[in-house]
């Protein structure tokens, strides 16, 4: 997008071609995903810019609908599963991270997750329990570091059919 020569601030647009160009495919979808979902832009303009390569990919990918940038690294790290990965689905009054096929809910801790709120994660946990949801509540660093542990998780539980209505 042009920019006058005297500005010191890119416009969106242009940051995340950057973006797209400096930094691997899924860090720099977690950055592409946190502006949608802050609503810097929308994904019809984003799809509607003229780019290309990487930059074009990350379009064609990205999703409005993850709820911080960390959820953006979920749904490829696990596409081979073949089963329907449904991000920030409302049940019982709040949203989860992730639904996987129809009972298992994939739950994202950040930083944020103390005191009330970690508490009122607790409580939501309790009620998708008694409705015959299946809940893996995991941590920043086990997704970010610690991948494997997260996958090894949902496989499990996919593999006792977990994820299916009974």
């Amino acid at each position: 997008m042009p920019r006058h020569p005297d500005a010191l601030i890119d416009p969106i647009e242009n940051v995340l071609g950057v973006v797209a160009d400096c930094l691997e495919h899924e860090q720099a979808l977690a950055i592409w995903e946190s502006a949608l979902d802050r609503r810097l832009i929308t994904l019809p303009e984003l799809r509607r810019l003229p780019y290309r390569g990487r930059a074009r990919n990350l379009c064609d990918s990205a999703s409005p609908f993850h709820g911080s940038g960390l959820e953006s690294f979920v749904p490829p790290r696990l596409v081979w599963l073949r089963l329907p990965i449904v991000p920030q689905v409302w049940i019982v009054g709040h949203r989860v991270d992730f639904l996987i096929g129809d009972r298992l809910v994939l739950q994202i801790d950040g930083g944020t997750h103390v005191g009330a709120q970690r508490d009122s994660d607790i409580r939501h946990d309790a009620q998708l329990l008694l409705l015959g949801y299946h809940v893996i509540r995991v941590g920043y660093d086990q997704v970010v570091n610690r991948w494997h542990e997260v996958q090894d998780l949902v496989m499990r539980a996919v593999a006792q059919g977990l994820h299916l209505m009974r």
